[in-house]
């Protein structure tokens, strides 16, 4: 709220403003008022300390950079801001694996813009409400760097970040995506969410087209067990990472139409065990398109990881690949309906049949733009069938 004496400064101001002497020598046009009424409202904004609530806090577009949150929180705002954002969702499962509720994530962004030019982004993750000793729940920080414009195209990054892979790992907010759960195929095979160390460059290179290029800490897999070369299970978090091997990756992306984002990554390590045992080099590739035309949406996705060594051959693990494709389609602006195949394997180097399928078919309902309940039927066919439905309830900010 403001006070008595700065309102009374704010009508002071708008008295000896150009809008003030216009009003006293006579009544200006509809166009001189709108022009007057906005240098106003910033001046008064500067000159009483009232901070209004901006629309960049909520609507900010998606930068070819980061994902939605990164945009809303750290870009567009003035010089010295400090700005607060965050993400949740809660969940409800009743397969056949399990029947459990559990408020799966919470988070909260911080950012600050140190100038017009340099700025920081953070990310920290309450995961299943409960952190500590004999607890499901853990604390993460997920994001934590600085980045800096080198000029109107080109910008640099250091710090903990989110890689540029697949399509869920920048842009993870529950109201951005169907489905309760985050996609098999982009939580076994990428692995989202999936962050690093490093430093990197990103920028624009021709109208519609975008690039990353980042050298960062790299997966350190165990290598016995029944984890072992194990993508998933070769997240470090960048705690204590172990770096005698580091990774780089580099995408590609295209949003020159409208609606439409297509885009390829390649990441490659020399070794992947970190110099624990024989030496296994691995490569990703993947590759995405995101179409939203009207009602119409569609994602698919690949990606596929080739793993070097006799060892990762042993068990299989030396070729994990997956793929899924996605269409929906909005009933109305805000209710949309869809349905996903996935279909993903851990072990397809060997000869044995690892391969699992599940199909998703649900519904997204906004009772506002940043708020989603989600309802899914899942059918999982595998080694193990894992049959059921999932409820849902997210949020961001």
């Amino acid at each position: 709220m403001f006070s008595r004496n700065q309102v009374h400064g704010a009508v002071m101001l708008a008295l000896m403003s150009p809008l003030g002497t216009a009003l006293a020598q006579g009544e200006p046009t509809t166009e001189q008022k709108l022009e007057m009424l906005t240098v106003e409202v910033e001046r008064l904004k500067q000159q009483v300390g009232g901070q209004v609530p901006s629309q960049d806090m909520n609507r900010d577009q998606q930068s070819d950079h980061a994902g939605a949150s990164h945009a809303r929180v750290a870009h567009h705002g003035r010089m010295g801001s400090a700005k607060i954002g965050g993400y949740g969702e809660m969940h409800y499962n009743n397969l056949d694996s399990k029947k459990e509720m559990d408020f799966h994530r919470f988070v909260l962004f911080f950012g600050h813009n140190f100038s017009d030019r340099v700025r920081f982004f953070s990310e920290m993750e309450l995961e299943h409400a409960v952190a500590g000793e004999g607890k499901k729940g853990e604390v993460e920080l997920e994001q934590a760097y600085i980045e800096f414009d080198l000029n109107d195209r080109h910008r640099a990054q250091a710090g903990l970040f989110v890689l540029p892979v697949g399509i869920l790992n920048q842009t993870h907010e529950p109201t951005t995506f169907y489905g309760v759960e985050r996609n098999p195929v982009e939580t076994n095979i990428i692995p989202s969410t999936w962050w690093e160390g490093g430093a990197g460059l990103n920028g624009e290179i021709a109208p519609g087209w975008s690039y990353d290029v980042i050298v960062s800490s790299g997966l350190f897999v165990p290598v016995s067990g029944a984890n072992a070369y194990l993508i998933r299970s070769g997240r470090q978090a960048v705690s204590s990472a172990r770096a005698d091997d580091l990774a780089y990756t580099g995408r590609i992306k295209w949003t020159g139409w409208s609606g439409v984002e297509l885009a390829a990554t390649a990441q490659y390590q020399s070794d992947v065990t970190q110099g624990t045992a024989a030496t296994a080099s691995a490569t990703l590739l993947e590759a995405h398109a995101v179409v939203s035309q009207g009602p119409f949406g569609l994602r698919a996705l690949y990606a596929n990881w080739n793993m070097d060594g006799d060892a990762a051959k042993t068990v299989g693990r030396n070729t994990q690949s997956g793929w899924y494709i996605e269409p929906s389609y909005k009933i109305v602006s805000n209710v949309g309906v869809f349905v996903r195949y996935n279909t993903w394997d851990n072990q397809a180097g060997d000869s044995t049949d690892s391969k699992k399928k599940q199909t998703n078919i649900g519904v997204n309902f906004w009772p506002h733009e940043d708020v989603v309940v989600k309802l899914d039927i899942q059918q999982q066919k595998g080694v193990i069938n894992d049959d059921g439905f999932n409820l849902g309830v997210g949020y961001q900010f």
